[in-house]
């Protein structure tokens, strides 16, 4: 699913009006009676709703909903403030549309003038702006705003909270609407897939109302929302006359004394994403210990009794993973060196490995094409060395270092995002806070690692694993609970995620 930004949502609106043919207003109505469907669904027509509509479209949506609401026996408060602008033409049809339905009182609010009190109702539905504002709201606006969040009650925003820019927020300093619900209309908006707004948007969905496929189509974006649409099409099909040989064999570089459980995490991942063979090089020490624990793996046991000393021969691989619980100590910083200089095959770099090449930042430009880097935020910081201070200066700087540095990076944490040097970023759609556990990111390079054995190119990899990842915990949690999940069920449970892919 494509995301737009702010001037292209527009645009599309626009060519929707002039291809389909459609009025302004009944391309509103479209979208109002989508939102009042959600509203329905959620929310039962004893209900008592505080409608707060402002001046531009998204008052006019507003309007509309509050009318469709009341037909229903919804009893609707309407509230107006007066914010200095002129009503929109498709706002003033949907208000005089409204004026005839005698059961909707309506409220105008004027600066200096005490506000209401809001108390009796049980939803306020949040129409002042949409996701057009280009300014930080201050003055009366905002005294409205406090007005909705100090009240206590459940919010819907419409599109978006009011406020909120859609696109960045890194310089807003205004009054935004605290929404408990968020109804984005057509898309989702990029401000909702920061943590920095997550006060503001609450809960999001997308609201679809038949905008032009046509246009959606021919708009460009470098940004994506990862979905089962995106990635059905990409998974192979397994021939009926192949064996063990014919995924690839795949060699993983991980382990440490007390960091054991990093490698079987990741080789389970490797070997339940669908590789043929899976080789683990680890300290020689641990060597019985994952033979036990995963005997479907193979081991290379590395001479150095507590930790990794020495790179083994790469010839008999089709595609290389290191990291996961290997530590720093100097003879295994210069088996990452060695490998970022012999690698022929694609690579995965994870945890302590992204660690080792943050203590060398002039080994990333020595980093092959298209490699896969997976950091969590802070593991980013170190490699790109600044502290971010928020999401969105880490997000701008996460796309400058994948089209620098010609890589593949994965940001883990909620809506994982994922880089690429062309500038495109997708975000994950799959995942749950259960996820937060140790492991599961050994558990992603593991799947990483067992696709690319199979074949898939980075970026095939890259959006695939990352939304089976996700879909894997899904499943789980929806039979147990998110506190209760382990990173060894997100491998357990690939299965079934690579199953809801060919059958859905």
């Amino acid at each position: 699913m494509k995301i737009f930004s702010r001037e292209q949502i527009a645009q599309i609106d626009r060519q929707t009006l002039a291809d389909e043919p459609i009025a302004e207003i009944d391309l509103m109505e479209r979208a109002s009676k989508a939102i009042a469907d959600w509203l329905i669904t959620y929310y039962p027509p004893v209900s008592k709703i505080a409608v707060i509509a402002g001046p531009g479209n998204n008052g006019g949506d507003a309007l509309a909903v509050a009318r469709i609401l009341a037909g229903l026996g919804y009893r609707i408060d309407l509230y107006l403030p007066a914010l200095g602008r002129r009503r929109s033409e498709a706002s003033l049809i949907n208000l005089e549309r409204l004026k005839d339905l005698s059961t909707v009182p309506l409220y105008e609010l004027n600066e200096g003038e005490a506000l209401p009190p809001l108390g009796n109702h049980d939803l306020i539905i949040d129409g002042l702006y949409g996701s057009g504002l280009t300014r930080p709201l201050e003055g009366f606006a905002c005294t409205v705003i406090d007005w909705i969040n100090n009240s206590g009650i459940e919010v819907v925003s419409i599109d978006i909270p009011s406020g909120l820019f859609c696109d960045e927020n890194l310089y807003n300093t205004g009054g935004i609407v605290k929404a408990t619900y968020t109804l984005s209309l057509g898309f989702p908006k990029l401000s909702l897939f920061f943590r920095d707004n997550e006060q503001w948007f609450g809960n999001w969905e997308v609201i679809r109302f038949g905008l032009s496929e046509k246009a959606i189509c021919e708009t460009h974006t470098n940004h994506f929302y990862l979905d089962q649409e995106s990635v059905s099409p990409m998974l192979k099909r397994r021939k009926i006359f192949s064996h063990k040989g014919s995924y690839g064999h795949g060699l993983l570089i991980s382990g440490s004394k007390g960091k054991y459980g990093a490698a079987q995490l990741a080789a389970k991942g490797a070997l339940r994403a669908g590789a043929g063979l899976i080789t683990v090089h680890l300290p020689e020490s641990a060597g019985f210990i994952l033979q036990v624990a995963l005997p479907e793996s193979m081991t290379s046991l590395d001479p150095g009794k507590d930790f990794i000393t020495v790179l083994p021969d790469l010839s008999k691989y089709s595609a290389l993973a290191a990291g996961p619980g290997i530590g720093t100590q100097t003879e295994t910083q210069e088996v990452i060196s060695q490998l970022i200089e012999k690698i022929k095959v694609p690579l995965v770099l994870d945890a302590d490995a992204l660690n080792i090449l943050g203590l060398h930042p002039a080994w990333l430009k020595k980093l092959p094409s298209e490699i896969i880097l997976t950091p969590h935020p802070v593991e980013f910081d170190r490699l790109s060395g600044i502290a971010m201070k928020t999401e969105e200066e880490r997000f701008v700087m996460a796309g400058e270092f994948a089209r620098s540095y010609d890589v593949v990076l994965i940001l883990k944490g909620a809506y994982t995002r994922i880089f690429f040097p062309d500038g495109t970023v997708s975000f994950n759609s799959t995942g749950n806070p259960g996820m937060a556990t140790a492991g599961s990111g050994d558990v992603l390079t593991g799947i990483l690692l067992g696709l690319l054995c199979q074949g898939y190119t980075p970026r095939e990899a890259a959006l695939l694993g990352v939304f089976l990842h996700g879909r894997s915990a899904d499943l789980r949690v929806e039979s147990s609970s998110e506190e209760s999940l382990i990173a060894g069920e997100i491998a357990d449970y690939l299965g079934d995620a690579f199953a809801s892919l060919k059958w859905q």
